[in-house]
Formats: structure tokens, sequence, C-alpha cells
């Protein structure tokens, strides 16, 4: 069997998760619901695929830098994808930051610590940025994500490849 290497898996991975994405915005209508973790867990599954299909498939010196650098071709892959699918989707339903926009303004005015300029001024800004702090929120969300499992599972797959030599 031909080996498939650690940005395959990784675009195998961001794909699965995109697809998973859009049946769950459009079976739930939003990615706000319990469902959205079958991405995460799809995220994980993905490294965790690339890292120990590398500890069975590659010859040679296994350690933490070779598990992570793996890891790291895996996840910053599918970082890109995720990111690329949310400023997409983002910028095809610009009705989300309109019913942001509404929802600001609600807690705004619910507050009354803010005069109607000041609440009208807040969500032009709000609007302006909308794109840019959805998409900055998944860019570090997924790196983050991505770097913790492949650090907790390198290290552990490290540690049993010195116990195991």
């Amino acid at each position: 069997m031909k080996h498939i290497s650690a940005t395959i898996k990784g675009s195998i991975t961001g794909t699965v998760m995109v697809v998973i994405s859009i049946l769950i915005f459009y079976y739930k209508g939003n990615f706000e619901n319990k469902f959205q973790y079958m991405t995460y867990l799809t995220y994980i599954v993905g490294i965790l695929w690339t890292l120990i299909d590398y500890k069975h498939k590659e010859p040679g010196p296994k350690t933490f830098k070779n598990y992570f650098s793996q890891g790291f071709k895996c996840f910053i892959v599918v970082t890109f994808m995720m990111v690329a699918f949310t400023w997409i989707f983002l910028q095809l339903n610009p009705s989300f930051k309109e019913q942001m926009a509404i929802q600001s303004r609600a807690e705004f005015e619910k507050a009354g610590n803010y005069t109607p300029a000041e609440i009208d001024s807040m969500i032009a800004r709000s609007k302006q940025y909308y794109v840019t702090m959805l998409t900055s929120i998944a860019i570090f969300g997924y790196l983050v994500i991505g770097s913790l499992v492949t650090v907790i599972s390198s290290a552990f797959l490290s540690q049993r490849s010195r116990e195991n030599a």
C-alpha cells in the first residue's frame, strides 16, 4: 500500500471537517450545537492517525521532534483549510453579520450604559471587523488545539518509542 504523507492526511482530515461542518449547518441551521464537537473529534483523530501511522510505517529514530514534525504538517493543513472555509462561509452568509449587529444592539441597549451614538459606533465597528474577528478566532483555535494534541501525542509516542527500544 502506498504511504500517505502527513500533508495529505491533513487534507483528508480538513475535507472531512468541512463536510461535517456543512452538514451540521444544513441540518441544524447553525454551528452552535453539540454536533460541532464532531469536527473537533475529527481533527484530533486526523492528527492521531498521522502520528500513529508514522510510528508504524517510518523507519529510523522516532524522537519527539520527528513526531511533532509529522503532526505539524497535518494540523497546519487542517488549520488552513478550516480558516479558508470559515472566511468563505462568512463571505457567503452576510446575514450572520446583521444578526450579530441586531443582538449586540439589543444587549447594549439593555445594559443602558451607552448613548445611541455610542451604540451605533460600536455596531459599525463590530460589523467592519466581524469576518476578521471570527477568522482570527478560527486561526487561533485550530492552531491551539492542533499544537496541544500534537505536543501531547508526540511526547507520549516518543516516550513509548524509547521504552520499546
